[in-house]
């Protein structure tokens, strides 16, 4: 059975300071490796003159494609860390990077896990986190005459509406739980006074309602 899964609310960055040594940590929402190596090729390019930077993504609804970089630090000492934040507040979809300037002060093995780790907890104690529940995509398709009255009820409603078309009929995508689909069928069809035609395709993951 498909669960949901945890990811950042939104992408940012958030900055501390340890004996002189500066750890900035960007968290990015992503939707695949490639997307992960985006972001972490940006950021080394935009960070070239920092001493390290440091990296750890977590990706996959069953959060089964992990990977870390130490890039360059003791090993062990930075990506595990890092990664271990995300997996401990069950995280996924989600590329962190942490660009340290080394401030002149060694910090040992020990405390640069604390740094690493750090840097990541808050940063996404400061973004915040969302649930992603999985949804059906289901095409609701009617003539023009009963598209106003549809779409208005479909953007009142608490189904996401993903596209809305407009060719030789309206159609509407909707995200709809899994266990929703024999009630929102109901409601389309009455709704549109039987008028809508309704297919069922992908299947997607969408934010649940706060």
């Amino acid at each position: 059975m498909l669960t949901g899964y945890r990811t950042i609310a939104r992408n940012g960055e958030h900055e501390i300071e340890i004996r002189r040594s500066r750890f900035r940590c960007l968290l990015s929402r992503v939707d695949g490796e490639d997307g992960a190596r985006t972001v972490i090729a940006a950021r080394r390019k935009e960070h070239w003159n920092a001493t390290h930077n440091c990296t750890a993504y977590v990706l996959g609804a069953a959060s089964d494609k992990q990977k870390s970089s130490d890039d360059g630090e003791p090993a062990g000492t930075a990506g595990v860390p890092m990664l271990e934040v995300l997996r401990r507040r069950e995280l996924s979809d989600v590329v962190a990077v942490v660009t340290r300037w080394f401030g002149g002060v060694q910090l040992g093995a020990g405390g640069l896990i604390r740094a690493y780790g750090q840097a990541v907890a808050e940063t996404v104690d400061l973004l915040g986190t969302v649930e992603l529940r999985p949804c059906r995509v289901i095409t609701v398709a009617v003539d023009f005459p009963h598209a106003g009255r549809l779409e208005h009820a479909l953007r009142d409603s608490s189904y996401p509406v993903l596209a809305a078309d407009y060719t030789d009929r309206a159609r509407f995508e909707v995200a709809v739980a899994e266990g929703e689909l024999a009630e929102f069928t109901e409601w389309a069809v009455a709704i549109s006074a039987g008028a809508a035609e309704l297919v069922p395709g992908r299947l997607t993951y969408v934010e649940s309602p706060q």
